[in-house]
Protein backbone atom coordinates (compact mmCIF):
# COMPACT_ATOMS: atom_id res chain seq x y z
CA UNK A 1 0.00 0.00 0.00
CA UNK A 2 1.54 3.31 -1.02
CA UNK A 3 1.22 6.78 0.51
CA UNK A 4 -1.45 7.94 -1.99
CA UNK A 5 -3.66 4.96 -1.14
CA UNK A 6 -3.25 5.61 2.59
CA UNK A 7 -4.09 9.31 2.15
CA UNK A 8 -7.17 8.43 0.07
CA UNK A 9 -8.24 5.92 2.74
CA UNK A 10 -7.91 8.57 5.47
CA UNK A 11 -10.00 11.05 3.45
CA UNK A 12 -12.64 8.41 2.72
CA UNK A 13 -12.94 7.40 6.40
CA UNK A 14 -13.14 11.05 7.52
CA UNK A 15 -15.96 11.75 5.03
CA UNK A 16 -17.85 8.54 5.83
CA UNK A 17 -18.53 9.50 9.44
CA UNK A 18 -17.06 6.27 10.85
CA UNK A 19 -15.40 6.75 14.22
CA UNK A 20 -12.78 4.00 13.82
CA UNK A 21 -11.55 1.75 11.01
CA UNK A 22 -8.96 -1.04 11.36
CA UNK A 23 -7.36 -2.59 8.29
CA UNK A 24 -4.96 -5.55 8.37
CA UNK A 25 -3.18 -6.80 5.25
CA UNK A 26 -0.31 -9.29 5.36
CA UNK A 27 2.31 -7.45 7.45
CA UNK A 28 0.68 -3.99 7.56
CA UNK A 29 -1.89 -2.86 10.14
CA UNK A 30 -3.65 0.50 9.82
CA UNK A 31 -5.99 2.05 12.39
CA UNK A 32 -7.81 5.30 11.60
CA UNK A 33 -9.78 7.09 14.34
CA UNK A 34 -11.86 10.18 13.72
CA UNK A 35 -13.86 12.46 15.98
CA UNK A 36 -13.82 15.92 17.60
CA UNK A 37 -12.50 17.56 14.42
CA UNK A 38 -9.27 15.56 14.10
CA UNK A 39 -8.19 12.33 12.43
CA UNK A 40 -5.59 10.07 14.02
CA UNK A 41 -3.87 7.40 11.95
CA UNK A 42 -1.59 4.65 13.20
CA UNK A 43 0.32 2.47 10.77
CA UNK A 44 2.29 -0.56 11.94
CA UNK A 45 4.46 -2.57 9.61
CA UNK A 46 6.02 -5.78 10.89
CA UNK A 47 8.78 -6.16 8.29
CA UNK A 48 9.38 -3.08 6.12
CA UNK A 49 9.58 -3.90 2.45
CA UNK A 50 12.30 -2.24 0.38
CA UNK A 51 11.09 1.03 -1.13
CA UNK A 52 8.00 1.29 1.08
CA UNK A 53 8.39 3.96 3.78
CA UNK A 54 6.52 3.74 7.06
CA UNK A 55 4.06 6.62 7.27
CA UNK A 56 1.77 7.98 9.96
CA UNK A 57 -0.37 11.07 9.50
CA UNK A 58 0.55 13.84 11.98
CA UNK A 59 -2.00 14.90 14.54
CA UNK A 60 -2.79 18.58 14.10
CA UNK A 61 -1.95 20.63 17.18
CA UNK A 62 -4.95 22.29 18.71
CA UNK A 63 -4.96 25.17 21.18
CA UNK A 64 -4.18 24.14 24.73
CA UNK A 65 -7.15 23.13 26.85
CA UNK A 66 -7.29 25.22 30.00
CA UNK A 67 -9.24 24.00 33.00
CA UNK A 68 -9.66 25.03 36.59
CA UNK A 69 -7.18 23.23 38.82
CA UNK A 70 -9.23 20.87 41.04
CA UNK A 71 -6.88 21.01 44.05
CA UNK A 72 -9.03 21.92 47.03
CA UNK A 73 -7.30 23.31 50.10
CA UNK A 74 -4.20 24.37 48.15
CA UNK A 75 -3.10 27.83 46.97
CA UNK A 76 -3.03 26.44 43.42
CA UNK A 77 -6.85 26.09 43.41
CA UNK A 78 -7.29 29.69 42.22
CA UNK A 79 -5.06 29.10 39.20
CA UNK A 80 -5.92 27.79 35.75
CA UNK A 81 -3.96 24.76 34.55
CA UNK A 82 -2.70 24.86 30.95
CA UNK A 83 -2.47 21.28 29.69
CA UNK A 84 -0.76 19.56 26.77
CA UNK A 85 -3.07 18.89 23.79
CA UNK A 86 -0.74 16.21 22.36
CA UNK A 87 1.95 13.67 23.25
CA UNK A 88 5.51 14.71 22.46
CA UNK A 89 8.61 16.49 23.71
CA UNK A 90 8.10 19.82 25.51
CA UNK A 91 10.33 22.76 24.60
CA UNK A 92 10.25 26.22 26.20
CA UNK A 93 12.09 27.88 23.26
CA UNK A 94 11.46 27.98 19.50
CA UNK A 95 15.13 27.00 18.94
CA UNK A 96 18.24 26.56 21.13
CA UNK A 97 19.58 30.05 20.37
CA UNK A 98 16.29 31.88 21.09
CA UNK A 99 14.82 33.02 24.44
CA UNK A 100 12.06 31.08 26.24
CA UNK A 101 8.48 31.78 25.16
CA UNK A 102 7.39 32.45 28.76
CA UNK A 103 8.91 32.67 32.23
CA UNK A 104 7.33 32.73 35.69
CA UNK A 105 5.73 36.18 35.95
CA UNK A 106 5.13 36.61 32.21
CA UNK A 107 1.74 38.09 31.29
CA UNK A 108 0.04 36.10 28.53
CA UNK A 109 -3.05 36.68 26.40
CA UNK A 110 -5.34 34.32 24.52
CA UNK A 111 -3.48 33.10 21.42
CA UNK A 112 0.05 33.71 22.76
CA UNK A 113 2.49 30.87 22.11
CA UNK A 114 3.58 29.42 25.47
CA UNK A 115 5.73 26.47 24.29
CA UNK A 116 6.45 24.04 21.47
CA UNK A 117 5.74 20.31 21.53
CA UNK A 118 7.59 18.10 19.07
CA UNK A 119 5.62 15.12 17.83
CA UNK A 120 6.88 12.93 14.99
CA UNK A 121 9.54 15.47 13.91
CA UNK A 122 6.89 18.23 13.72
CA UNK A 123 7.16 21.21 16.05
CA UNK A 124 3.67 22.29 17.16
CA UNK A 125 3.31 25.76 18.67
CA UNK A 126 1.01 25.58 21.69
CA UNK A 127 -1.16 28.65 22.17
CA UNK A 128 -2.84 29.77 25.37
CA UNK A 129 -6.62 29.78 25.64
CA UNK A 130 -6.51 32.00 28.74
CA UNK A 131 -5.14 35.39 29.72
CA UNK A 132 -3.22 35.95 32.91
CA UNK A 133 0.20 35.62 34.50
CA UNK A 134 2.37 32.48 34.50
CA UNK A 135 2.88 31.51 38.16
CA UNK A 136 4.47 28.08 37.76
CA UNK A 137 6.08 26.02 34.99
CA UNK A 138 5.34 22.36 35.73
CA UNK A 139 7.52 20.64 33.09
CA UNK A 140 11.29 20.74 32.50
CA UNK A 141 12.59 21.79 29.10
CA UNK A 142 13.16 18.90 26.64
CA UNK A 143 10.98 16.54 28.70
CA UNK A 144 8.45 14.10 27.26
CA UNK A 145 4.82 15.04 27.95
CA UNK A 146 1.58 13.08 27.76
CA UNK A 147 -1.81 14.14 26.45
CA UNK A 148 -3.62 16.34 29.01
CA UNK A 149 -0.51 16.65 31.22
CA UNK A 150 -0.39 19.98 33.14
CA UNK A 151 2.28 22.32 31.71
CA UNK A 152 1.69 25.72 33.36
CA UNK A 153 -0.31 27.34 36.16
CA UNK A 154 -1.82 30.70 35.18
CA UNK A 155 -3.27 33.34 37.53
CA UNK A 156 -6.26 34.75 35.61
CA UNK A 157 -6.62 37.85 37.82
Amino acid sequence: MDIKEIQNLIKFVAKSGASEVKLEMEDVKITIRTGSGKTETTILQAAPMAGMPQVAAPVAAQPVAATEAPQAGNDDSKYITVKSPIIGTFYRKPSPDKPNFVEVGTDISVGDTVCVIEAMKLFNEIESEVSGKIVKILVDDSSPVEFDQPLFLVDPS
